[in-house]
């Protein structure tokens, strides 16, 4: 399996992604660098599949990875409820232009109502 590195050591780099996808989940919607968010949506369609299978098991291991418990309880009982008749496709990235400072391309990513 491939994944991308940014920089980061192993643990900066899983607590980034949990922060992130926690984030992303809470708000709805979160800006960040194009690559990033790629990485991100990954991680963030795999939360929203397992809050719709909704049993015990899926509610656990969602809880080990998200960061708050609200976000947990909002997902499996508001956001999965939105997305029962689509089998994925949760997210949608938006290209906003590049940051100011270094270049770098920036997106908007969000969930799809």
């Amino acid at each position: 399996m491939s994944y991308r590195r940014f920089g980061q050591l192993a643990d900066h780099r899983r607590s980034m992604m949990r922060n992130a996808v926690t984030s992303l989940l809470e708000h709805g919607s979160i800006m960040t660098t194009e690559t990033r968010a790629k990485d991100i949506r990954k991680v963030a369609e795999k939360m929203i599949s397992l809050a719709k299978k909704g049993d015990l098991h899926s509610r656990r291991q969602a809880q080990s990875y998200l960061m708050k418990e609200e976000v947990v309880y909002k997902l499996f009982n508001g956001i999965n409820e939105r997305y029962t008749n689509r089998d994925g496709g949760y997210t949608r990235i938006i290209r906003t232009g590049n940051r100011k400072g270094d270049g770098a391309p920036m997106v908007k990513i969000e969930l799809v109502d």
